[in-house]
């Protein structure tokens, strides 16, 4: 498992403390933090160099990343 960007981490994070961590709620929900930057400025672009994508053909790996955050989340 790759090491996550402490940014991304504190993004997914953020937005799971606002809607919950349910899939696909929480997709939704990083959907419309991204889209109107509610996280320290971060769009789509800006994630998407983090390496999180939010494209559907991306899902799966998303999913992994939304996992590892909240794991690490609960570590913490």
């Amino acid at each position: 498992m790759n090491s996550l960007a402490p940014e991304l981490r504190d993004f997914i994070l953020f937005c799971a403390e606002r809607r919950g961590a349910d899939w696909p709620v929480l997709y939704d929900e990083m959907a419309c933090v991204a889209g109107q930057r509610l996280f320290r400025g971060l769009g789509r672009t800006e994630l998407k160099q983090l390496g999180l994508s939010l494209a559907l053909d991306s899902l799966d790996e998303t999913l992994e990343l939304v996992k590892q955050a909240i794991t690490q989340g609960q570590q913490s």
